[in-house]
């Protein structure tokens, strides 16, 4: 436990590197104990001021307890009761991973259920975001299942949308606002002139207004929650509620077997997702309600009208295999995960010896056997990967710079060091004559910067010579260096002679790797994200699973969509690709892919939108895609 005291850094990096180590050291004997811990963070964050990095930790914390809760039931009756206190929060993604939570531990839990149910009811009037209501109303009409729940969340919905019809509730509203308006106005006239100045105590003068007078609330902010956010235009959110109103008809008519109260309540059903479909055909909302959401809507209306065995077990049944089997997807690649990571190979051991030669003494003993030691631990592990020729490999990163022809030929070894790039240009004299003042001039074209200058040298006739270059990068994007050889000939009047160099191109494929994020990040990142780069997919390749996978290794690019949803034969897919760069930038990208139905042999057609953070990283991956899409095409041509 005295790794959690390292949480009262204000540092976010280390207090989430702290909590994944607690979570790998953490046991049966000091979970509970970790769980205290955690309570008291969570208290610290809402008695702190509010800003970014606040209720970045309180995500974190959030997450913590929802591993743990996952890794140790029998603690999942203590955290639930803490982490209900989010959903309230003004932090969005803070209480929308409390409900991923609490998605996944009602459905693992089953003796937990009342409870959660019992919580969410409570806190459903408190809440403050349309996502989190929309995530809430789904877990309740997916797992209320007693008549005494069912009918508290229809009661807590009609609460919360306020009295219905909508449309004639809202009209009536307005009315009567206008109504007093024009009998008030007198009434403000008088109040106008009461609130000229007025003497304080002090015998300064000021308005009443500014003491006094209070500012009465738009009638808007009285009006019910659920109600405001559809009057925004949020229909979603209408499609939600009858969706759990369908689910927990369904449901009841199950549990009660009087016809009169079936019918009753479906009535009551249909009036409440009837009237949101008015309000979004009247034009009283800010936004108009889309044809999907009405689509939705409307099927549920029918839906509840019919009440069908065959759109019943729908309904209540497999909306949750799939999300069982969502889960079950989820555990199983979390197990692969930990698998890879145990079974990967540790080069160097933690509390391995280094042995310095020149610092060992000729008179020691010892010395020959740590020697001897050493040079067997070189021998065993320090030689070449299997497959990789060291030689072949440092030849792949030479690049010409100029002809054979040339007076002066080069050509340069390109050393990519993460943050540095090494350039050591060989430089050949191919004249007889001696060569003065002979420059390697440099530039850079994008987020590259050149460190230093090379300095001059003197070739003699056929003669060559070794010139290193510094230049560092600074973000994720193409760029490129380009430059000349300056040199003078000896005993000669003429102007000094130049040769053009070829230009060097940076791949930022050195800079990215695959990473892995969950889809709620994922989701949240391409919302923020502002840039945009659409790419069409122009490739021979005939099979979609193939296409996904050769993009994700040309691109270092991971695919976030679970492996069990491309199993099967179908005609188009969607993924989702996920990257870091060494910079911190993220790298998101959806695949969108299909083949002809008359055609099976045909080629792959779609497009693939990219989204990052930055221009420059957007249109370098882009780059990116377009010249992995022409090699397949060269291939196959070939």
């Amino acid at each position: 436990m005295d790794v959690l005291r390292i949480l009262a850094t204000p540092d976010l990096e280390v207090r989430k590197k702290t909590l994944n180590l607690a979570l790998e050291l953490v046991t049966m004997r000091s979970v509970n104990e970790m769980v205290e811990v955690l309570k008291k963070e969570v208290g610290k964050t809402h008695n702190t001021v509010e800003h970014e990095d606040t209720g970045k930790y309180r995500q974190l914390l959030v997450r913590t307890l929802h591993t743990i809760s996952i890794k140790f039931p029998e603690v999942a009756a203590n955290v639930i009761p803490i982490l209900m206190d989010f959903l309230s929060d003004n932090n969005e993604l803070a209480a929308t991973d409390v409900l991923v939570f609490v998605r996944e531990a009602i459905q693992r839990f089953e003796g937990l259920r009342p409870q959660i149910i019992e919580r969410l009811l409570s806190a459903l009037p408190t809440i403050c975001s349309v996502t989190v209501h929309c995530h809430t109303l789904w877990i309740l009409g997916e797992y209320a299942s007693t008549t005494g729940e069912i009918l508290g969340v229809v009661s807590s919905v009609r609460g919360s949308l306020g009295d219905l019809p909508i449309v004639e509730d809202e009209m009536r509203k307005a009315a009567g606002e206008a109504g007093e308006e024009e009998g008030g106005t007198e009434k403000a006239a008088q109040q106008h002139q009461q609130q000229q100045q007025k003497v304080t105590a002090d015998g300064t003068y000021a308005t009443q207004s500014a003491f006094s007078a209070t500012t009465s609330k738009s009638k808007a902010d009285d009006r019910p929650p659920l109600r405001k956010y559809l009057l925004e235009g949020n229909f979603y959110l209408g499609a939600v509620i009858a969706n759990t109103l369908v689910k927990l008809a369904f449901r009841y008519n199950s549990l009660e077997s009087n016809s009169s109260k079936q019918n009753a309540f479906g009535a009551e059903v249909m009036l409440v997702i009837s009237s949101i479909v008015h309000l979004g055909k009247s034009g009283l909302p800010q936004k108009s309600m889309t044809e999907d959401d009405y689509d939705r809507m409307m099927l549920c209306l029918q839906v509840v009208s019919e009440r069908t065995p065959g759109l019943a077990s729908v309904f209540t049944e497999q909306c949750r295999s799939a999300l069982s089997h969502m889960l079950l997807a989820k555990t199983e690649e979390e197990e692969a995960q930990r698998r890879d990571r145990k079974s990967s190979k540790v080069i160097e051991h933690v509390d391995d010896h280094i042995a310095f030669s020149h610092l060992t003494k000729g008179s020691d003993p010892s010395s020959a056997d740590d020697m001897f030691d050493l040079s067997m631990s070189m021998a065993v592990s320090g030689g070449k990967k299997e497959g990789v020729d060291l030689s072949t490999s440092k030849l792949s990163k030479v690049m010409q710079l100029t002809g054979f022809s040339d007076p002066v030929y080069a050509e340069a070894y390109v050393h990519i060091n993460q943050y540095d790039i090494v350039l050591d240009v060989l430089i050949v004299n191919q004249t007889s004559d001696i060569l003065q003042n002979c420059t390697l001039e440099l530039a850079t074209y994008g987020d590259l910067k050149l460190v230093e200058k090379p300095q001059p040298v003197v070739l003699a006739p056929h003669d060559f010579c070794n010139i290193k270059a510094n230049v560092k990068v600074a973000s994720t994007e193409n760029g490129f260096i380009f430059g000349n050889i300056v040199y003078d000939v000896k005993g000669s009047t003429s102007d000094r002679n130049v040769v053009i160099l070829n230009d060097i191109h940076v791949d930022i494929m050195d800079y990215i790797v695959p990473a892995t994020c969950t889809d709620l990040e994922f989701r949240q990142m391409w919302t923020e994200f502002e840039w945009e780069n659409k790419v069409t997919v122009n490739t021979q390749m005939t099979e979609l699973k193939s296409y996904l996978d050769y993009l994700c290794k040309s691109t270092n690019m991971k695919c976030l969509t679970p492996e069990k949803a491309f199993s099967g034969t179908g005609d188009y897919m969607a993924a989702n690709l996920y990257a870091h760069s060494i910079f911190g930038e993220d790298a998101l990208a959806n695949l969108s892919i299909e083949k002809p139905l008359d055609n099976p042999e045909a080629p792959v057609t779609g497009h693939i939108r990219i989204r990052a953070k930055s221009q420059g990283m957007a249109i370098s991956l882009g780059d990116r895609v377009n010249k992995v899409q022409k090699a397949t095409i060269k291939s196959v041509g070939a």
